[in-house]
């Protein structure tokens, strides 16, 4: 939430109160975006595994790059994670994520909303956009012609009304990837996403928006 400041919850047993000086640390640091969908850590000393996340941040405590400190307890990487290693492409980060539920509000493998998938996976490849749909509509150059979408444009769909209501990833050749029930990969064509399983259309296209070149 500290990239986009935007409100979200969590559960109170989760919170750990750090000192000041250690979230200046924090802030001020170079820090690992975790790829998707998520990197195993296990916690010193009680050998605990957790799952991390895409898209959260990881402030490394030296060079090594394999550890990091919470508060009194120190997290190491599972396995053979390699934070040096280059991210994969759009496609390889959205596909990560098939299957997760739909959750409004979600950002993760747990449940993730239409415009908290597109959001991680641009944070994976580096990019900060906005959280809502809404917001990162106002982003990049109109793509004229659906058929001219390229991997990694984003397509918004709006309601009766015009209000923006849904975002999904082009993935080219006539694809998209977007969270609706759960992540899932449909045609889109210049009415909208058609949904095979349905042979119905369940989103109305608004327009296309290329973010970067």
């Amino acid at each position: 939430m500290h990239a986009d400041h935007y409100e979200g919850w969590i559960n109170s047993k989760l919170i750990l109160n750090l000192q000041e000086q250690e979230v200046n640390n924090w802030i001020k640091a170079s820090k690992w975006v975790v790829p998707a969908p998520f990197v195993k850590i296990v916690s010193e000393p009680d050998k605990t595994t957790h799952l991390i996340p895409g898209g959260s941040t990881i402030y490394f405590n030296a060079s090594e790059r394999n550890s990091f400190t919470i508060g009194n307890k120190e997290y190491y990487l599972s396995g053979s994670t390699n934070p040096d290693k280059p991210t994969g492409s759009f496609a390889d980060n959205a596909n990560a994520y098939l299957n997760s539920p739909y959750l409004w509000g979600g950002r993760s493998f747990y449940g993730i909303d239409c415009s908290g998938l597109t959001q991680n996976v641009y944070r994976i490849a580096g990019i900060q956009i906005p959280r809502d749909a809404s917001q990162q509509v106002e982003l990049g150059a109109i793509v004229s012609f659906v058929e001219e979408a390229q991997l990694g444009d984003l397509a918004f769909f709006d309601n009766e009304e015009g209000q923006i209501t849904h975002v999904g990833l082009c993935l080219g050749k006539g694809d998209i990837i977007h969270a609706s029930g759960r992540v899932r990969i449909d045609k889109l064509d210049h009415q909208g996403i058609f949904n095979e399983e349905t042979k119905s259309y369940s989103h109305k296209l608004r327009v296309i928006k290329r973010i970067q070149e």
